[in-house]
């Protein structure tokens, strides 16, 4: 997995191991939303739903990602993807058991919505050089 895009960011909360990891999930919900969702509209899947936009605690998004694997096993056709879910939920895990801050807070907010907006241009930096055969 690569991270170096994460640097390019300037914000003091992306330099913590609690903004990484929130921001990290912002991008790993993001992207499961739109494996349940297809061609269909995100807005529309059972994920987005249950995210409370602007007002994510810690406990409300550690509650969320634990429900990960049950959702990637739920999926008949996530194939190889599935790789990408668990890895990443394995260093969202690391970076946010790091930290002790339970109040994710404005900037927390932040950075998960932009992470989750995003998803799709992050997940293929995360995971480009894997994808071309590189090591990681």
């Amino acid at each position: 997995m690569n991270f170096d895009f994460l640097e390019d960011f300037q914000d003091p909360y992306l330099k913590t191991d609690e903004g990484k990891g929130v921001f990290l999930s912002g991008v790993l919900l993001g992207y499961m939303a739109y494996l349940q969702g297809g061609e269909s509209d995100v807005r529309s899947t059972p994920l987005f739903k249950q995210i409370q936009f602007g007002k994510l605690t810690k406990k409300s998004l550690q509650k969320i990602l634990s429900r990960v694997p049950q959702l990637v096993a739920g999926y008949e056709d996530i194939g190889n993807r599935s790789y990408r879910v668990n890895s990443l939920l394995a260093e969202i895990g690391r970076l946010l058991l790091s930290s002790g801050n339970e109040d994710l807070g404005t900037s927390g907010n932040f950075s998960f919505t932009v992470g989750f907006v995003n998803s799709g241009t992050y997940i293929n930096q995360i995971f480009a050089a894997k994808e071309k055969g590189e090591d990681e």
